[in-house]
């Protein structure tokens, strides 16, 4: 007779999650919550209806094991894409100071009157991007190895 693998045998993968509709998007920004941005990390490639970002994301996803190990919490640089743009706006970021950080807050989804909407990203400091949607299609992929956060702390809301 064998056994079975217990969970704690198993090994992480990197996340690559994909959102169709606003729920699913939910787990997306949870994931993302209080991600760091560098100002310079961001792509809006009109031809190929995609705007991307780089983002430096605490990993949500092992702040209990890391403290049952007693380890230093993580963050891992992901991919955040939002496919099907039609137009991308943003309030309270200035792109030309090239050194600016930029710590998201939350993403979510607005319908509009047909099928498309809007995606909103909302940043620390009221800025805020706004991507108009043909259709909701965003994706979030880990593209680095885990590393331990610079701060060793887990982002505290106050909570």
């Amino acid at each position: 007779m064998s056994n079975d693998a217990t969970f704690e045998e198993g090994r992480e993968l990197p996340l690559n999650l994909g959102a169709m509709d606003a729920e699913d998007l939910k787990v997306i920004s949870a994931l993302a919550q209080d991600a760091v941005i560098p100002v310079t990390e961001m792509s809006w490639r009109r031809k190929e209806r995609r705007f991307a970002l780089l983002l430096n994301r605490f990993r949500w996803e092992d702040r209990e094991r890391a403290s049952l190990r007693n380890r230093p919490v993580e963050r891992v640089q992901s991919v955040l894409s939002i496919e099907n743009a039609l137009k991308v706006s943003a309030q309270g970021i200035d792109r030309t100071d090239k050194d600016i950080i930029l710590s998201l807050l939350d993403i979510s989804y607005e319908p509009g009157d047909d099928e498309g909407g809007s995606v909103l990203l909302t940043l620390a400091g009221d800025g805020a991007i706004e991507i108009q949607v043909e259709t909701l299609e965003v994706r979030l992929k880990d593209v680095t190895r885990p590393y331990r956060a610079p701060s060793g702390m887990v982002p505290d809301h106050g909570d």
